[in-house]
């Protein structure tokens, strides 16, 4: 039997792990995390996708109980900005396309194109967004009632059949400071210590890790979250690394802390992405500050170009923040699961972090581990790591497909790296779809056939905003008739009006949940 697991590695992918292992198994698996005094979470404010619902609601943390310390507020999409042509802005929301007579209300947008926004048309969240509004009123009830069933049971990204309409921005070192409290009240041995050797037994796998100051750390199982280095999967047990380079350009970043008054400058419920020349830089409003980062190919720019950009990008603001430079590993190991240790996290993999896809893939991992945890007998355990090895490969391949998409498909061709970007290999099948997409936009059937997190409607919203890939509408629809899709058009324009006015501020909202004077929550309405 497994009795013990040792986790390697802290921030929000230990932390993470350690939380969901005890609230899966109890105290009937040990659960021990070591993790360094002096090595920096790479976390520089987090934006993640709306299937974190479900990581919350199986330990058990709801939000007004992490949320205020973790200075976290809603996402609800991501803004693109600048990514056809200067000025040019559209949304990737969290909501799926409403359906007319059979078809996706974007098939018809494309027959009959109303305005030019595809996603002021089509969806509810783009104007939500554009007003800062927030998705739940004063009393916590959300702005579509649809979302408001109680889940009376643990649920894992398996349960997602509903498009829930947001997701998180939060304090990536808060976060972890708050699961770091709530494993250790529920029994995780904490081990701060350096990790100075890993020791392999005569069948190759781990047998214990070395700590400097508290000696040997033994355990059945083992998780790798030690980010980027790859401590124990890539360096001890020699896995080895597929590269993602030779398809996703972006190689680096650096990023910055900016301390803004949020009540002057409003919460757009939003991660926005805005071109540049060598990548794009992300904006992501937390409650007290702005988390933002330019993410670049090094090909294309220095770091000192890149972080004088940035600060140019953000105005005086930035004056005083200190820049983190960060170079991104953009890949995943052959296998993530060797022997008896499982890599989590950066540890295993990385692709392009334009769609907040960082958490989702240590969620994933964590899930995936223990719908096939071990049981200590070889010709089971076999099968098993098999089984995760093959669906954690397909998700990160399927999200490696989906951000090739965002270069590939993007109108922009001002300057070498974005001609470039149109020219770089593509993945095996891609190329098979896109032909496909160019007469029929993405459907379930016509997307990367394995689970990775994103739906056909994601996709659909990709091609339409981004506006390279050269699309027509469906033949058939000019010979049905369009007078109901006219109605939901209409639909959609009543509806987005009627919430707008009625819906706070996520500001407001916020200055509520934190217990701030009127005055001080009235300062940030309606900007």
């Amino acid at each position: 039997m497994i009795n013990n697991v040792v986790i390697v590695g802290g921030g929000t992918s230990g932390w993470m792990a350690a939380s969901y292992l005890k609230a899966s198994f109890g105290d009937r698996v040990g659960v021990t995390l070591v993790e360094s005094k002096n090595v920096p979470s790479i976390g520089v404010g987090e934006a993640t996708f709306s299937t974190i619902r479900h990581f919350f609601n199986y330990i058990g943390l709801e939000e007004r109980e992490w949320m205020p310390e973790c200075n976290a507020t809603y996402k609800l999409a991501v803004r693109f900005e600048n990514w056809r042509e200067p000025g040019h802005v559209f949304y990737h929301p969290f909501e799926r396309n409403r359906v007319v007579d059979g078809f996706a209300l974007t098939d018809w947008w494309l027959q009959k194109q109303p305005t030019e926004r595809f996603d002021l048309d089509s969806f509810l969240i783009a104007s939500m967004c554009d007003a800062q509004s927030s998705p739940r009123y004063k009393d916590g009830s959300l702005f579509d009632s649809t979302f408001e069933r109680g889940e009376e049971h643990r649920t894992t990204l398996t349960e997602q059949n509903t498009q829930f309409p947001y997701a998180y921005h939060f304090d990536a070192a808060l976060l972890a400071k708050v699961l770091t409290r709530w494993g250790v009240e529920r029994g995780v041995r904490h081990v701060l210590d350096d990790v100075v050797d890993v020791v392999l037994d005569e069948q190759g796998a781990i047998s214990h890790v070395v700590t400097r100051e508290q000696g040997d750390v033994h355990g059945d199982l083992f998780i790798d979250c030690t980010g980027f280095r790859s401590v124990l999967v890539n360096k001890a047990l020699k896995e080895p690394f597929i590269s993602f380079q030779n398809h996703l350009p972006n190689d680096s970043a650096v990023a910055l802390r900016v301390p803004l008054d949020m009540a002057e400058h409003g919460l757009r419920p939003a991660t926005t992405a805005n071109a540049q020349d060598a990548g794009w830089i992300w904006t992501i409003p937390l409650f007290e500050r702005l988390g933002t980062g330019y993410v670049y190919a090094s090909e294309y720019a220095t770091p000192e170009e890149a972080e004088r950009t940035l600060r140019d990008f953000v105005g005086p603001a930035a004056e005083d923040a200190t820049a983190n430079h960060i170079k991104m590993r953009i890949g995943r190991s052959e296998r993530a699961w060797v022997k008896n240790c499982v890599a989590i996290g950066l540890s295993n993999g990385f692709v392009e972090p334009l769609e907040s896809t960082g958490i989702f893939i240590i969620q994933n991992g964590i899930e995936q581990l223990v719908k096939n945890f071990p049981v200590g007998k070889e010709e089971i355990d076999h099968e098993l790591r098999n089984a995760y090895n093959r669906q954690a490969a397909n998700v990160m391949d399927g999200l490696r497909e989906f951000m090739v998409l965002h270069w590939y498909a993007s109108g922009r061709t001002d300057n070498q790296y974005w001609k470039d970007t149109k020219t770089r290999e593509i993945p095996d099948g891609l190329a098979e779809r896109l032909e496909q997409w160019k007469v029929k936009l993405p459907d379930n059937d016509s997307i990367f056939p394995h689970y990775h997190g994103f739906e056909s409607y994601s996709y659909r919203a990709i091609i339409l905003g981004l506006g390279g890939l050269p699309v027509q509408p469906l033949p058939v629809l000019s010979q049905l008739d369009g007078t109901a899709a006219d109605r939901e058009f209409q639909l959609v324009a009543e509806q987005v009006s009627a919430l707008v006015e009625k819906l706070p501020s996520q500001y407001e909202y916020f200055a509520h949940l934190h217990g701030l004077s009127p005055a001080k929550r009235k300062a940030g309405a309606g900007q």
